[in-house]
C-alpha cells in the first residue's frame, strides 16, 4: 500500500512525525510520503522513527497559483525527493512560511476585533512550531466551543470568507523548474477538486506538463467519481502517471490513512525520474 500524500504537526496536521509513521505502518502502509506544507522540518523525525519495513518518500506540498489573462487560481504542487538544500527552493518556501504566518496573525486579529475570543499566542503553542495555517485557527475555534468541527470552521461565516486573508503563493511555473532543478519530481495535489473552490481550465494541465509536471492525483476524496476520471483522461493525453493519496491530517479531517492509494507503477516512475534525495526505509 502506498500513500503520497500525509500531513503531520510539521504544517497543519495533528500527529506529529514520528507517530505518523507508526501509524502508517499500522494501517499496512508500505510507502509513505510525508508532504507537509511547504516544509521539510518533519523529516528527520519521521525517517528515525520509521518502523521496519515501511518506506518514508519524503516530500512537500507547495502552495502555489497559476495566473492566467486577468485571473489567478490557487493550487497546490506534491514535490517529492528534492534536495532540501537547494537553495532557490528553500528560500521560497521560507518566504511562504513567513507569509502563512503574518496570514494568520492578521485573521485572528480580524476575529478578536468582532469579540471572537482567539488568542494568538494560544494558536502557537497548539502549533508547536508548524508552519501555521487555517486548520490550526479551526482547532481554535474549536476548543473555543464556537464550531463543531473543521468543516464548520471554514464555512464562509468563519475561516473561508468573512475572516479568510490572502497569503503568497509561488507562481506554479517557477515553483516546477524549482522543484525540477533541486531533483525532484511533481505531482498536481487534487486538480480537479472543486468542492475547494475554483479549479485551472482545461488549457492549464497542457502547460504544467509542458513545464516539466510528472503527475496528477486523481484519486482523492475531494474528487468525484467523474473528476477522477477526467483527472485520468488528462493525464493519458498528456504521457503524466496517476497517484491516489489519503491527504491525512489527523483529527482535522474526516479522512484514514491509506484511504487512496498509489499504484507501484507510478511510484517506480517517481523514483526513476528523483536525483535530489532518496527514500528511507525502516531498518528490520
Amino acid at each position: 500500500m502506498i500513500d503520497l500524500h500525509l500531513h503531520s504537526t510539521a504544517s497543519d496536521g495533528t500527529t506529529p512525525p514520528a507517530e505518523l509513521m507508526r501509524q502508517a505502518h499500522a494501517a499496512g502502509l508500505t510507502v509513505a510520503a510525508l508532504t507537509d506544507h511547504d516544509t521539510t522540518s518533519g523529516w528527520a523525525a519521521a525517517a528515525a522513527a520509521l518502523p521496519a519495513g515501511l518506506t518514508l518518500l519524503p516530500g512537500a506540498e507547495l502552495s502555489c497559483r497559476w495566473h492566467g489573462d486577468g485571473e489567478s487560481i490557487g493550487l497546490h504542487l506534491l514535490a517529492y525527493l528534492f534536495d532540501p538544500g537547494y537553495e532557490p527552493l528553500a528560500r521560497a518556501l521560507a518566504r511562504v512560511r513567513e507569509s502563512r504566518l503574518g496570514r494568520a496573525e492578521r485573521m485572528v486579529a480580524l476575529m478578536r476585533a468582532d469579540g471572537v475570543p482567539i488568542d494568538w499566542d494560544d494558536v502557537l503553542r497548539h502549533a508547536e512550531g508548524g508552519t501555521v495555517g487555517r486548520p490550526h485557527l479551526a482547532a481554535a475555534l474549536i476548543r473555543a466551543g464556537l464550531v463543531a468541527d473543521t468543516q464548520e470552521a471554514f464555512a464562509s461565516r468563519w475561516l473561508g470568507s468573512r475572516y479568510r486573508v490572502p497569503k503568497e503563493d509561488l507562481d506554479v511555473l517557477a515553483a516546477l523548474r524549482m522543484v525540477k532543478a533541486a531533483g525532484g519530481v511533481t505531482v498536481f495535489a487534487h486538480p480537479r477538486a472543486s468542492v475547494r473552490g475554483r479549479v485551472v481550465p482545461d488549457a492549464v494541465f497542457g502547460q504544467l506538463a509542458a513545464a516539466g509536471l510528472d503527475g496528477l492525483e486523481a484519486d482523492h476524496h475531494d474528487h468525484s467519481p467523474a473528476e477522477r476520471d477526467e483527472v485520468r483522461r488528462h493525464a493519458a493525453e498528456l504521457g503524466l502517471f496517476v497517484t491516489g493519496s489519503s491527504d491525512f491530517h489527523g483529527t482535522h479531517k474526516k479522512v484514514r490513512i491509506g484511504e487512496y492509494t498509489t499504484a507501484p507503477a507510478a511510484l517506480e516512475r517517481i523514483l526513476a525520474a528523483a536525483t535530489g534525495t532518496t527514500p528511507v526505509t525502516g531498518a528490520a
